[in-house]
Order: C-alpha cells, then sequence, then structure tokens
C-alpha cells in the first residue's frame, strides 16, 4: 500500500467533517452573540465589615515542644517575659560504667576482671543553637557571608578565585590567606595547614543583646515528672503549664552550676588528648578531634554526679528509665542577672549532660590465659543523659501594659478591640467577619442572593507604627490563623501547598501572613488572602466561624497545645504561637469610623 491509498479514505472523512462544522456555523456563532450581548461581566471591589477583640491566655501547655526557652527580654507594648527550662533526664541502654558490670566485679570469677575504680573527670551541660547552613548556590559559602548568594563563581574574600574554586581546593573561600602564613591563596603552593573542615555558622533564634551577661543556674529538680496523668487514671498523658513553677514551689535540692555567662557563637573544636606514637612526623595533640556547632556549654558539679550516678553502678535506681527518673528526677535551668536583654530558642532536642570518667582498664598484652604481663592502664569513656523525657518551659510575664487588660476587658464585654496585642506570652485576637454576633446576619445573606463570583479575598492587618519608630528587631515577621472553636487552620492554608526553598517560615506565600513594610522602611502590614474562606461562605452557606490571629514562630508543622483564657474556657491554641517571645501591637476595629488603618476585608468579585 502506497502513501497516497492510505491517505484517501483520511481525506474523505475530513470534507465530510467539515462540511458538517460549516452547515452548523451559523447558529454555532448566533448562541455565542446572545451570550455575551445578554450578559455583561463587571469586576469590582467591596470592603466587608470585620469586628476585631482582644485575647489573652492564663497559661498554655508548654510540654512537648520542639525548642526550650531561656532569658529574660522587654518587648514593646508588652513589658518584660522571662523563661525557664525544667527538664527530666534519660540514658540510653542500661548502664555498664567501664567495661564491666558491677555485679562483675563485685564477683570476682574471671581474673581479668578487675575493680575500674570509675572516677568522673568532667561533667558538661550541652544545649545548641538553632544554626542556619543554607548555601544557596553550593558553594562552599553560607548565603550570610556569601557576596553573591546566588552566584557560586562569586569572589567572597576578593583574591581572585571563586567561591566554589576554593572550597574545591579545600582552601577559605572567606579569606585570601587561608594558612595565615603570610602567602595569598593566589600563589601559595601549599596550604595544607589550613583545617578545611572548620565550619562557620549563622546563628538562629536569639534575640536582645548577644553579647549580653547573665548568671546560668542549674538544680537538681526533686519533684517527680510523671508522664502520665494521675486525674485521669493514668490514662492520659498529663500536660505541663507555662505558670508551673518548680523552683518557686522549693523544689529544688544541689545547686549544679552558677556561673557567669556570655555566648559564644563559634564552633568548638577539641584536640586529640595524646599523641599516637607511630606518626613521628605528627603531633596529634595539635590536630582537631571532635567538632561541636555553636551552644551553651557549662562545667556541672563533678562530685554530684559521682555520687548519683557513676557509684550506683548496679543499683535498682539504676536499673531501668522509670526507677532512675524517681531517683534523679531531672533539674531545673535558669538564667538571672543579665546585662541587657536576652532571650534564647535552643535546640533541647539536642541538648545532653556529658559525664566524662576515667577508669582501671586491664591490658593483658594478648595472653588471657596469663595474668603475670597484665598492666593496668588509665582509659576513659562518656555516659551521656538526653533531654528526651517529660520537660516544659516556666514563662513569667511581669510590667505588662494596662492597656492591654483594658482592650482584655472590652473584649470580655463583647467591645470591639481599638488595639490588637499579639504576643507569644498569649495575647491573640479573635475577629469576626461582617457581623458582630457571627450569626447569619443581613449583610452575609445579601451577599449569598447575589450573583457574585468572588474572585480574590485579602485581610489586611495594620501595624500600630507608634511601638516600632526605631527598630523592628522586637516584631513578629509572620501570623497565622485558625479557627477559634477548633484551634484547626482555616481553608485557604490548608490548600496552598506554594513552597519557598530559599528561605525560611516563607512556605505557604499564596495564604500569605507575611510583614510587609511601607516605602519608608517601617514595618506596614500582615496581609492574608483568604479567598476560599469567604468562598465558602458566600457561595456554599459555610458555617462563619470565629477566627483567631496568633503570631506565627513556623508554620511547616502546625499542631496545637491546650490553653485557658482569661474567660476561664479552655481552647485548641497553636503551638507554633508559643515559640516565641515576639509579636506585634496592631489597629484592632474599634478605632474612628473612617480609619483606613482599622482591620480590613477587601473582596474582589464579578457580578453576572
Amino acid at each position: 500500500m502506497n502513501f497516497l491509498s492510505l491517505i484517501k479514505p483520511i481525506l474523505a472523512i475530513s470534507v465530510i467533517v467539515i462540511c458538517f462544522f460549516l452547515s452548523c456555523d451559523k447558529d454555532y456563532h448566533s448562541v455565542g452573540v446572545d451570550l455575551l450581548t445578554k450578559t455583561t461581566l463587571k469586576t469590582r471591589s467591596f470592603n466587608a465589615p470585620v469586628y476585631s477583640y482582644q485575647k489573652k491566655l492564663n497559661y498554655f501547655q508548654t510540654d512537648g515542644l520542639p525548642l526550650g526557652q531561656l532569658g529574660r527580654i522587654q518587648i514593646p507594648g508588652f513589658g518584660v517575659s522571662k523563661a525557664s527550662i525544667t527538664s527530666q533526664l534519660r540514658y540510653s541502654g542500661g548502664p555498664v560504667f567501664g567495661n564491666y558490670t558491677q555485679e562483675a566485679e563485685v564477683a570476682k570469677d574471671n581474673p581479668a576482671v578487675i575493680d575500674e575504680n570509675e572516677k568522673v573527670t568532667s561533667v558538661y551541660l550541652d544545649i545548641p543553637f538553632f544554626n542556619n547552613l543554607d548555601d544557596a548556590d553550593q558553594d562552599g559559602v553560607i548565603d550570610l557571608f556569601d557576596n553573591d548568594a546566588k552566584d557560586p563563581e562569586s569572589d567572597s574574600d576578593g583574591d581572585g578565585l571563586s567561591d566554589i574554586e576554593e572550597s574545591r581546593l579545600n582552601l577559605n573561600p572567606l579569606s585570601d590567606d587561608s594558612d595565615n602564613d603570610g602567602i595569598l591563596d593566589l600563589i601559595d603552593t601549599d596550604s595544607s595547614s589550613f583545617e578545611y573542615e572548620n565550619n562557620i555558622y549563622q546563628i538562629d533564634s536569639i534575640f536582645g543583646n548577644r553579647a549580653a551577661t547573665f548568671n546560668l543556674k542549674v538544680y537538681e529538680l526533686t519533684y517527680f515528672l510523671s508522664p502520665l496523668d494521675p486525674l485521669q487514671n493514668f490514662e492520659r498523658n498529663k500536660q505541663y503549664y507555662s505558670n508551673t513553677d518548680f523552683f518557686e514551689q522549693g523544689f529544688i535540692g544541689a545547686k549544679l552550676c552558677d556561673t557567669l555567662y556570655s555566648l559564644n557563637f563559634d564552633e568548638l573544636r577539641f584536640n586529640y588528648k595524646e599523641d599516637d606514637p607511630e606518626t613521628n612526623d605528627v603531633d596529634e595533640r595539635n590536630k582537631i578531634q571532635t567538632r561541636l556547632s555553636p551552644r551553651i556549654r557549662v562545667p556541672l558539679d563533678i562530685d554530684f554526679f559521682q555520687t548519683k550516678i557513676i557509684d550506683n553502678e548496679g543499683e535498682d535506681h539504676l536499673s531501668n528509665y522509670e526507677n532512675f527518673t524517681r531517683f534523679f528526677k531531672g533539674i531545673v535551668i535558669r538564667a538571672d542577672n543579665f546585662s541587657d536583654d536576652l532571650y534564647m530558642l535552643l535546640d533541647i532536642n539536642n541538648a545532653n549532660i556529658n559525664i566524662e570518667y576515667d577508669y582501671n582498664f586491664n591490658n593483658s598484652n594478648g595472653t588471657l590465659d596469663n595474668t603475670s604481663d597484665d598492666i593496668i592502664e588509665i582509659n576513659s569513656k562518656v555516659f551521656s543523659l538526653n533531654f528526651n523525657g517529660v520537660r516544659f518551659n516556666t514563662l513569667n510575664h511581669q510590667d505588662m501594659s494596662g492597656e492591654i487588660d483594658k482592650e482584655v476587658q472590652l473584649g470580655q464585654n463583647n467591645i470591639a478591640s481599638k488595639k490588637s496585642y499579639l504576643n507569644g506570652n498569649g495575647y491573640f485576637s479573635t475577629i469576626k467577619l461582617f457581623d458582630k454576633l457571627n450569626s447569619q446576619g443581613e449583610l452575609l445573606d445579601d451577599l449569598r442572593n447575589n450573583r457574585w463570583l468572588v474572585s480574590e479575598a485579602n485581610l489586611f492587618l495594620y501595624v500600630d507604627q507608634d511601638h516600632y519608630i526605631s527598630s523592628d528587631l522586637d516584631i513578629i515577621k509572620r501570623l497565622y490563623l485558625f479557627n477559634y472553636s477548633n484551634g484547626s487552620p482555616i481553608i485557604d492554608f490548608t490548600l496552598d501547598n506554594s513552597v519557598n526553598n530559599n528561605q525560611k517560615n516563607k512556605d505557604k506565600f499564596i495564604y500569605g501572613g507575611f510583614l510587609e513594610y511601607d516605602d519608608l522602611g517601617r514595618p506596614y502590614r500582615y496581609k492574608f488572602r483568604i479567598t476560599n474562606h469567604v468562598n465558602r461562605l458566600i457561595r456554599k452557606d459555610s458555617t462563619n466561624y470565629t477566627i483567631a490571629i496568633s503570631p506565627a514562630n513556623g508554620i511547616n508543622s502546625i499542631g496545637y497545645k491546650r490553653a485557658q483564657t482569661s474567660d476561664q474556657e479552655f481552647i485548641n491554641y497553636p503551638s507554633t504561637s508559643v515559640l516565641s517571645p515576639l509579636g506585634v501591637v496592631l489597629h484592632g476595629s474599634g478605632g474612628e469610623e473612617m480609619d483606613s488603618s482599622k482591620i480590613q476585608l477587601e473582596i474582589f468579585y464579578t457580578e453576572y
């Protein structure tokens, strides 16, 4: 079969189809013209009424959070916030100190088993800072220090070698003389002495004066932190709240640390303790063995841990986790006497107490059956306790503004607020759309009867700029909306799958909630796109529930904690809203009628 014979049937069918459509052409166009002439589409905007009410939490659940808060800070418009940490301690596996169990040491059935005589040599509390190693262009220089974070060929130290080239050559992209030998990298033929494994960190989540000094104190806790609630017949987890303060109640024992402290943001590096005799040309004591990210690191009382932990090897106290937490109930970490404001969000999930101890080691020199050539040597090990048990924050608030209490009282009487105070200490607002009572009022009924297609709905919340004249350091950069009745996010948050891989806390950017700035660089407003929520109210007769607004320290993992409001009501409150001391003062809805800074809901719609 040739090409022409194949295509003839196809051409015939095509002609028939074309003729059919030509015969229908007149009717087809007449219908379209009729639609366009009878229907006129008009795009308009409508500013819907919004009513805001100030709310306050008496206390909220702080156990099970992903970070620990420690410090003191004064936030404009809110007063002073203080935070301390209370935590159980856990260990991994059954504790055997040295190489042999205490039972084996006492039995002396094996001549190779000696009295190991463990002695604590140091104890350190380590709590890492949150850090940022973001490197958008993968050139070996984190974005904070990169001359051009989007160009791997940039030259941050100006030495004629690009950042990516220096990283590949194991040089320092932030120094033109990596090994400090006086010879520039561009012409240096040997920079091998440079420790290219060293890291430079950007530290996150430290507020206030990073150079401030303070007294760091650690105490033994004498109150048992039960993981299960006795009031719930031990069938549910026990909840620990922000107003729980076992230190003030006197449940403390030995003081394990009391030292004047200042933060160090450098990588911690530890050299080998001993030289390797087999490497004659290298002294390992000058070489780095261990690197740790920047952190709080303080020594604790050696004698306490010798008596409390090491000397109890083989005792029931250390036989299992439950016995251990009743024997050593935990610690309380406090900070006071600050030279200036300093408030830290700490990586408590990776915190630990490291107990280093020496012990006797029987070196048999490879002759297990002959003890005559055995040598007693001193070895060392580390026993670690982590913070993965019950832990919580105690949060105290002092010198709070009287204006906040006035707004809270107005809110309790269902009077709209002139100012909205949002803060990680438990201050938030509720808003009602279209109607003060959130009922199916006349306005919402009228909107539902209109022939509207809502294309976009934006909620605007304006910053009271009088509180932020000189700085925005103490203002939260993002807010969050949730259903006040059950704590769930609004539908626009749930449906927004937008992702920003270059910046933290910037996902779901269509939904928004970000702080925006005016032309002078001052904090100006927050904007939420709540199109789906409004559409459901107007087109699908959804329930017009009360929305709550709170600070957001992050939105990638949204859960909630139990909290009690000043109305003695228990609610589900977003976890993200209690993870930072920061907040913002906004204009509410109770100001002058024509005040353009009042909270606004702008709806764009098409009328047909």
